[in-house]
């Protein structure tokens, strides 16, 4: 897909990776619609890109929001081309995590997914064409020591993803999976989950790889989008990650294990 001329949505626009696509998307000649919960930031941002966007307050728990900005995309600048279900929560730990962090970590990284899918598809499949961009994770291809929630619904985003892929990409839909490692954003600062500020997450994800600004990890989409990959990824060694895992699942794991183990004994989760 070619950017220039197209209709696009971005939630989780006010900061981060969002806020990076967003502002790359307008460069490519896009049209812009920035959504966030956090309604002021989305605004800041559009105003900044220019008339090419609008900012939308939007909580993608609530499905009724989502169809809201959906209704507004089209109402100000036509038929959305390219969805970016951007949003993402990482929250919770472990089995002592509460139910609500659980439901919410499914909204959002999940459920929203599958809500805008359900929304955008008739008038996608009635054109023939439209763009699915789910961020999901690396840790939806492998995992994410130290917290359940993050990990479990990252790979239910990728696993999304693919189904409406295999389902409908004869009938005109393109479907993209972005799947980064470390990235410099406020949720990577604060660690991998709220619970663990300066702690597990951070170590982990900074160790594994080279952490990328979120304008580099935009720039890596424009080009997926061009050449309409399934998985985006913005650090390379991701693959190859993947491909040891499902070459020899015993040995990942064992080698997962040890890494837990070390961090473990650093006293920063529940061994």
């Amino acid at each position: 897909m070619e950017l220039s001329g197209k209709v696009t949505v971005v939630t989780g626009a006010a900061s981060g990776i969002g806020r990076a696509l967003a502002e790359r998307f307008a460069r490519e000649g896009a049209s812009v619609v920035a959504a966030d919960v956090n309604a002021s930031g989305a605004e800041t941002v559009a105003e900044e890109i220019g008339p090419a966007a609008i900012g939308a307050a939007c909580d993608v728990a609530d499905e009724s929001q989502i169809a809201a900005l959906i209704a507004t995309a089209q109402d100000t600048f036509g038929p959305i081309d390219l969805f970016c279900a951007n949003a993402g929560v990482a929250i919770g730990t472990d089995l002592e995590t509460p139910e609500e962090v659980w439901d919410h970590a499914y909204d959002v990284n999940v459920r929203a997914h599958i809500r805008a899918a359900r929304l955008l598809l008739p008038g996608w499949l009635e054109r023939g064409e439209g763009y699915f961009l789910a961020t999901a994770s690396a840790a939806g291809l492998v995992t994410q020591i130290g917290s359940a929630p993050y990990a479990v619904t990252k790979h239910a985003a990728v696993a999304f993803s693919e189904w409406l892929a295999v389902t409908y990409g004869a009938r005109g839909l393109r479907v993209s999976c972005l799947c980064p490692m470390g990235v410099n954003t406020s949720m990577l600062q604060a660690g991998a989950t709220a619970e663990q500020p300066e702690g597990l997450g951070t170590r982990v994800v900074t160790a594994a790889g080279t952490v990328l600004e979120p304008e580099e990890v935009a720039d890596v989409v424009v080009d997926g989008l061009r050449t309409e990959r399934f998985l985006i990824l913005p650090h390379p060694e991701v693959l190859e990650y993947f491909r040891r895992k499902a070459s020899d699942y015993d040995r990942w794991i064992a080698g997962m294990q040890r890494l837990q183990a070390n961090i473990a004994g650093a006293g920063d989760f529940p061994r």
